[in-house]
């Protein structure tokens, strides 16, 4: 009979990585139906009171069809989630995770493996431990002696999912996979930590990366840095040369202005380094579009609020007017030796001839004496094209004008060369 039941086990695994889901989701549920089984009734005679007797081996082959290095078995894997509801199922799962990832990404020898990798994402991304040991009460199956067992304790969980986190972000992951982690580390990994400061390596190199990465990054960064007294050498310098014209455009634009807002609330910053930040959002927020400026301009407002003595940058009538005359040097990596205090916000001046008119009116504030309030830009960090355009369309003109001068030429005079090929009929 055991034979016979060994047999049935080894047919149902291989069932899981069957053509049809129905296959794959049935040979999965009887397989888990096995495991609750066991662990009421064990196949291994127990030899005294208080052993454990949930059947890891079982699990294991389960955790090993879910995680296929040839397929994405996503929807296999959410069907599964209703079992780790478990408490002792999450803890036994983050246990075989560990394993696999070792024996697999061991046989790779640190070569991606796409399909594997975004797998064990799936598996161990929604996974989350309780807050407080009371609120363990969930078990597929209750032991004798409960109380004195590893599966029963918080620390121990909290253990076995910090070891399975770190062994999957040892190994180098795609692209794709990197910004996945980022986005759910601050919130959904961190807090589940025993020692939450582990994490500082694979901050740090994601941080050096740059891009989007090293945005999505900093969320990470700044909870080790305010919870868990994270000293990060040359912060603001690597933090300043993240300003490029993609922050402007990039779809995590809203999470990094709350967190570099975030970042220079403090008073205790040096004027030359607010400075600095100032000059170089300014600059890049010529190419910016209309919708990153509206949210801008009360940031850059703000700042100002906070930080008096950058306020010469605005009110300095003997300061440069273009670009050509300028003393910031927006090249230099360190933002000490960019001398954006010698400067003046010429770019704000040149906003106030732009297109939109909304633009144009909010960079005419700082022509006004800023109120001692500041601006609550929470509602503007999501502003959308789409959402101005829409409010654009539901205006209502008052005045239309009736007459207009024809334009003749390609720049609109009346004797220019090109008048007589580019005349409008």
């Amino acid at each position: 009979m055991r034979h016979r039941y060994n047999d049935c086990v080894d047919c149902l695994s291989e069932l899981m990585g069957h053509d049809s889901f129905q296959v794959k989701e049935l040979a999965l549920c009887t397989l888990m139906k096995f495991v609750e089984l066991e662990a009421r009734y064990p196949l291994i005679k127990v030899e005294w009171k208080g052993t454990l007797t949930f059947p890891r081996e079982l699990l294991k082959v389960v955790v090993d069809g879910l995680l296929p290095m040839d397929e994405n078995a996503s929807l296999l894997i959410s069907r599964f989630q209703e079992y780790l509801e478990y408490d002792d199922v999450r803890y036994f799962v983050t246990k075989a995770v560990t394993e696999s990832i070792a024996q697999v990404m061991q046989k790779a020898k640190e070569r991606p493996l796409p399909f594997y990798q975004q797998n064990v994402f799936s598996l161990i991304s929604p996974m989350i431990i309780p807050n407080k040991e009371s609120d363990m009460v969930k078990f597929m199956v209750k032991q004798d002696n409960w109380e004195e067992l590893k599966v029963s304790k918080l620390q121990a969980h909290k253990h076995a999912f910090e070891k399975m986190w770190l062994s999957f972000l040892k190994h180098k992951l795609p692209t794709g996979l990197y910004k996945k982690v980022l986005v759910i580390l601050h919130d959904s990994i961190l807090p589940y930590m025993n020692e939450p400061t582990l994490m500082i390596d694979f901050l740090t190199v994601a941080y050096g990366i740059g891009g989007a990465i090293s945005l999505l990054a900093l969320n990470g960064l700044f909870v080790l840095i305010h919870q868990h007294n994270l000293e990060y050498p040359d912060f603001y310098k690597k933090l300043y040369n993240l300003l490029d014209p993609s922050i402007y455009h990039v779809k995590y634009r809203a999470r990094f202005f709350h967190l570099l807002d975030l970042f220079l609330s403090s008073s205790h910053l040096p004027a030359y380094l607010v400075a600095a930040f100032v000059k170089r959002l300014a600059r890049l927020a010529l190419s910016a579009p209309p919708e990153a400026l509206l949210m801008l301009i009360p940031f850059l407002c703000n700042l100002f609020r906070r930080h008096p003595a950058c306020r010469l940058l605005v009110h300095r009538p003997s300061g440069p007017e273009d670009m050509s005359e300028d003393p910031y040097l927006m090249e230099v990596e360190d933002p000490s030796e960019s001398r954006a205090l010698q400067s003046c916000l010429w770019e704000i001046q040149a906003l106030q001839n732009h297109y939109h008119p909304d633009v144009a009116k909010a960079a005419a504030v700082l022509n006004q004496s800023l109120s001692e309030m500041e601006d609550d830009i929470s509602g503007l960090l999501e502003l959308s094209a789409y959402e101005l355009f829409d409010k654009e369309v539901k205006k209502k003109a008052t005045d239309v004008p009736l007459e207009f001068e024809q334009v003749r030429g390609l720049f609109g005079k009346k004797n220019d060369i090109f008048a007589e090929h580019f005349a409008l009929a």
